[in-house]
């Protein structure tokens, strides 16, 4: 059976699709048949975390597991892909189809930690999942009779989601240019298809003052502590009148040296998050207002420095996620309302900028642990043997999308449809050539 095509067999449709659950079924075999090599990967990743653009063991672990899969050279490895932490992995025929593309279907490993607490957020787990769903896919079209198929399975690690936004880097040097959908998926504390994970804008505040003794002649300093202590300040009386769906969080990084001496510089580190990228400018705008008079108030000078990367809204793509529901309700999976889904909680992610460029999914999902993200305890459960029975069984459900992609030719439109249609709604579809 060719993509996007029906065997002229009898029964039809009936039959093609019963070729494709079967093809689903071989997928979650080659996923149980790699478990126990998936489970070591994920701890060796786990072991050893790794920050943000440094996840050089990572990188090398993942790397050799590809390139030690048979038969030998079956995934072409380019290791250092773009980024000193990053990688590619290919399967895939070279030649021998009709079709004038072949269709190129990307899974993606995160595998940064964070700083003190290791991998509190799974990322681990998240190599582990994108890994094994690769494999799924691969080994079910493997199984096919007949020649190749136009086909290309895209492995991406992904370094630096926690800081900096290492998918923005791959974006901006090419890496995401002919991928026609990309899959991934989160650890949280429920399974759902989608969350609104939100726009993400993050500043650098410094003042810069005078120091003076502070008991014998104060009034010849300017207190750069007073300016961010006042920013702060100026920043929670900015909540009355922000949206409820906005959210501003920072931390004073740097308040002086010695209290008898007037603090002479400070500085401050602040996120802005709000629902899309149309809003968040104009909450930047209130933000750095609020800095502007902190500074003006005190007598000091004030720097604003902006992140590297801001990190946009994760489009949701209906069509996408409503087939990865179909499929993981066959693997038992129990899935929060699409209410709760669409009005939960949520963060931000540089898969979002991914979703501006091309369809993708970042369901969530749970690992056996009510647990929240970004503690000692998530840490725990994510490295836990519980979590690999939840891990795979996500790992098979992306897998089992990614033939209805294939093997579905109105699928994949309706996919491009619902694609194109969040793009002009963002005022982004410039962004899609």
């Amino acid at each position: 059976m060719r993509p996007g095509e029906e065997r002229p067999v009898e029964g039809g449709a009936c039959a093609a699709v019963f070729e494709v659950e079967l093809l689903k079924l071989r997928a979650a075999e080659c996923i149980d048949e790699a478990a126990e090599r998936l489970g070591a990967l994920s701890r060796a990743i786990w072991s050893e975390p790794e920050l943000a653009y440094e996840e050089h063991h990572a990188h090398d672990v993942l790397t050799r597991f590809f390139q030690s899969e048979r038969p030998a050279a079956s995934w072409v490895v380019q290791p250092h892909y773009q980024l000193v932490t990053a990688f590619r992995a290919e399967w895939g025929p070279t030649r021998g189809w009709a079709a004038p593309s072949p269709l190129h279907l990307g899974f993606l490993c995160e595998y940064d930690a964070l700083p003190g607490i290791g991998h509190a957020c799974g990322h681990n787990l998240i190599a582990e999942v994108g890994a094994a769903a690769a494999l799924g896919v691969k080994g079910a079209l493997e199984s096919l009779p007949g020649p190749p198929l136009p086909v290309k399975v895209i492995v991406l690690g992904t370094p630096a989601e926690e800081d900096g936004g290492g998918k923005i880097d791959l974006i901006e040097a090419g890496a995401f240019k002919n991928l026609d959908v990309v899959f991934m998926a989160h650890p949280s504390q429920e399974n759902a298809a989608y969350l609104p994970d939100v726009a993400e804008h993050d500043v650098t505040v410094k003042y810069y003052g005078k120091a003076s003794h502070a008991a014998a002649y104060p009034w010849e300093g300017l207190n750069a502590l007073d300016a961010a202590v006042l920013a702060y300040s100026n920043l929670s009386v900015l909540r009355q009148q922000m949206k409820p769906t906005w959210r501003v969080h920072g931390i004073i990084k740097n308040g002086g040296v010695k209290p008898n001496i007037i603090p002479s510089y400070s500085e401050l580190i602040y996120y802005f998050r709000a629902p899309s990228m149309k809003e968040l400018p104009v909450l930047t705008k209130k933000a750095e207002d609020c800095f502007r008079a902190a500074a003006l108030a005190t007598g000091c000078t004030v720097e604003i420095e902006g992140g590297a990367h801001d990190y946009y809204n994760v489009l949701p793509n209906k069509s996408l996620w409503k087939a990865y529901i179909e499929n993981g309700k066959k693997l038992g999976i129990d899935f929060i309302s699409e209410d709760a889904m669409l009005n939960g909680p949520s963060g931000s992610t540089d898969f979002g900028n991914v979703t501006f460029v091309v369809p993708g999914i970042h369901p969530y999902f749970y690992i056996g642990s009510n647990a929240l993200n970004h503690t000692e305890q998530y840490t725990e459960a994510a490295g836990s043997q519980e979590a690999q029975f939840y891990t795979l069984r996500t790992a098979k459900a992306l897998a089992m999308t990614a033939l209805d992609v294939i093997f579905k030719p109105e699928l994949l439109e309706r996919i491009r449809e619902d694609f194109k249609l969040k793009l002009q709604e963002e005022e982004f579809l410039n962004t899609v050539e």
